[in-house]
């Protein structure tokens, strides 16, 4: 059974950073986009960034994190990362992390993918 983990969210001030983490297991992730995305309260989930299958060579970013976040990965933990820094409060959200069920996609596919729980991120002022 696939699991996908998200660890590293918590309360930080604007300007701070956290590292969230996503472990995978149940299969491994190689050969599959990753990615991250964001739900704040009473709005729609929305993208954050992805990462492209295997070396992760091609990475994509809203627009709103540009530049403040990283994404990579670590095949050989079968895990995602997300480095977020210069936090704003309106990064206040959930993150979930996400792996598409597909083979060897350069982008992620929210539709076709599987979903962690999710993890709280708060950004005071």
């Amino acid at each position: 059974q696939v699991q996908l983990v998200e660890s590293g969210g918590g309360l930080v001030q604007a300007g701070g950073s956290l590292r969230l983490s996503c472990a995978a297991s149940g299969r491994a992730f190689s050969n599959h986009a990753m990615g991250w995305f964001r739900q704040a309260p009473g709005k729609e989930r929305e993208f954050v960034a992805d990462i492209s299958w295997s070396s992760g060579v091609n990475t994509y970013y809203a627009d709103s994190v540009m530049g403040r976040f990283t994404i990579s990965r670590d095949n050989a933990r079968n895990t995602v990362y997300l480095q977020m820094n210069s936090l704003k409060p309106e990064d206040t959200a959930v993150y979930y992390c996400a792996a598409d069920r597909r083979y060897s996609t350069s982008r992620l596919n929210a539709a076709d993918s599987y979903w962690g729980q999710g993890t709280q991120v708060t950004v005071s002022t």
